[in-house]
């Protein structure tokens, strides 16, 4: 596997990296101003606002799994550039929303584009690493999406204090610069076009004899690795509110609950995703994720009612653990959807994995705020009872679904070679 280090070395996982950082440095500056530019300078309301991203994402999940068969069709270098562009336009149109029916049109289209071309990227994260490389390459991408985005997430900050109509717009502006910066340095990598011929009937077979939508087993597995997506909202939704409401913690303290989460994001990703690269040993560390998850969730609910500094202490406590579960499970979903999808239609197949993380995300802040927020400690306690058992399951789901393969998975070579990076 060679030498892992936070930083790639020169060469290809370099360039795919630089490019997701300029990438996730536009998504700090919109994710950080987007609610106020649209309710505080477009002058929409915050439930219209909630209720059009919230339709906006269900929508855009319908474009997952078509995107990443495209992916698998064409070369995924030039057609996530393509999307990368088609982005920066939609983030500009936001300039031109003026009402609601304006906002959930840009809305829409940015959510279609951004659910396809997180299929599309594991596609080219394939081309790029190779088969023995992709979680590790996922994993670096990961540390630089998390520093891209904090370092857009401060620079925001300038134009939330200005609190002006320029302000914001330079917010856009700089989003949509980002997008055609990252399709610029992503047209640096060499194009990676499919195999001709027998590859392409190859791959037209797989899909026929056992589409993505039709493998039930993968869906399985894939579908275990979505619940234990809800961390994300969790730790982005649940526990800042959890923090003020119910630890009693002063609002500043939110944020060193999330830059506790982002700084090991950075420094631990790549070194936590060894040993996930082939399905049984990324199910055992899908397991783990489950139950070192499911370890945090009595850390937060024993906050409330401690001493405030108690209370602080023991929030980033649990905030640490639960980022090791988060980055364990990162690792084992990445090296899950590679291995056992159809070598022939990884796109198609990472579509898949990611709708149904769409559906948790979609499905996590309702059910979340309710069980937890509403139901107290016993909540924490449920929720973490969830993770252990999904946990649990996930090495006995990925036996059946290996079992599967050669009996219904196409055995279909990837001819497509692997790039050094």
């Amino acid at each position: 596997m060679g030498r892992r280090s936070l930083l790639p070395p020169p060469g290809r996982l370099r360039t795919l990296s630089l490019a997701t950082l300029a990438n996730t440095v536009g998504s700090g500056l919109w994710l950080a101003g987007a609610a106020l530019y649209l309710t505080r300078d477009v002058g929409l309301s915050p439930a219209s606002v909630g209720a059009g991203l919230t339709v906006a994402g269900l929508v855009g999940l319908t474009a997952s799994v078509p995107l990443g068969g495209l992916a698998d069709r064409r070369d995924p270098r030039t057609l996530r550039a393509a999307l990368q562009v088609c982005q920066a336009a939609v983030a500009a149109a936001y300039l031109l929303v003026d009402s609601f029916p304006v906002f959930v049109a840009v809305a829409v289209l940015d959510a279609l584009l951004t659910s396809g071309n997180l299929a599309v990227r594991a596609a080219l994260v394939a081309a790029v690493a190779g088969p023995g490389g992709r979680v590790h390459a996922f994993a670096t991408l990961r540390a630089a999406a998390n520093l891209g985005i904090a370092v857009g997430t401060a620079v925001a900050g300038f134009a939330l204090v200005a609190d002006t109509h320029r302000a914001y717009q330079v917010l856009v502006v700089g989003n949509t610069a980002t997008y055609l910066l990252s399709a610029a340095l992503l047209l640096r990598l060499p194009a990676y076009p499919p195999p001709a011929g027998g590859g392409r009937r190859a791959r037209r077979g797989a899909l026929r004899r056992g589409g993505v939508l039709r493998d039930g087993r993968f869906l399985a597995v894939s579908g275990a690795s979505a619940v234990l997506t809800l961390h994300l909202t969790t730790l982005t939704l649940v526990v800042p509110l959890w923090t003020v409401t119910r630890a009693g913690a002063p609002p500043p303290v939110v944020s060193a609950v999330l830059l506790t989460n982002t700084v090991l994001t950075v420094l631990l990703a790549v070194r936590l995703s060894r040993g996930a690269d082939t399905a049984a040993p990324a199910a055992r560390k899908l397991r783990r994720a489950g139950l070192v998850l499911a370890a945090a969730t009595p850390l937060y609910a024993a906050t409330a009612g401690l001493p405030t500094v108690a209370a602080v202490a023991l929030l980033l406590l649990a905030t640490a653990v639960w980022t090791l579960g988060d980055l364990w499970h990162a690792a084992a979903a990445a090296g899950l959807a590679y291995d056992l999808a159809a070598p022939a239609a990884l796109g198609a197949y990472h579509g898949a994995d990611g709708l149904l993380a769409g559906l948790a995300r979609a499905a996590g802040p309702a059910l979340l705020t309710l069980l937890v927020l509403r139901g107290g400690v016993p909540g924490w306690l449920v929720l973490g009872a969830l993770f252990a058992m999904v946990g649990l399951a996930a090495p006995a789901l990925t036996r059946w679904a290996l079992a599967n393969r050669g009996v219904d998975a196409p055995a279909v070579a990837d001819d497509r070679p692997a790039a050094a990076v």
